[in-house]
């Protein structure tokens, strides 16, 4: 399977794709939202997906650091704001 995936664990969300691995502190998780329009991306300081194959995004803030999300899984932020939320 070539598409991200996200869990969770008692006090992380782990999000994997290829061989990458991060996990993230629920505590930590700010924001989540959906990206849909093309803008200057230097802000985003972690590239998780193929940013050449999909044009939609799916931006993740916490804290210290943001991560954008190639990727048309729009569930993922769904799934994201369940962890929060728990």
């Amino acid at each position: 399977m070539l598409g991200i995936r996200v869990k969770e664990t008692n006090e992380n969300v782990i999000i994997k794709w290829l061989f990458s691995t991060v996990t993230i502190p629920k505590s930590e998780l700010v924001e989540v939202y959906f990206e849909d329009t093309y803008e200057e991306e230097s802000e985003y300081g972690y590239r998780i997906g193929y940013p050449f194959a999909l044009p939609e995004r799916i931006i993740v803030k916490t804290r210290k650091d943001t991560y954008i999300l190639y990727t048309n899984q729009r569930a993922i932020i769904e799934k994201i704001e369940a962890m929060i939320r728990s």
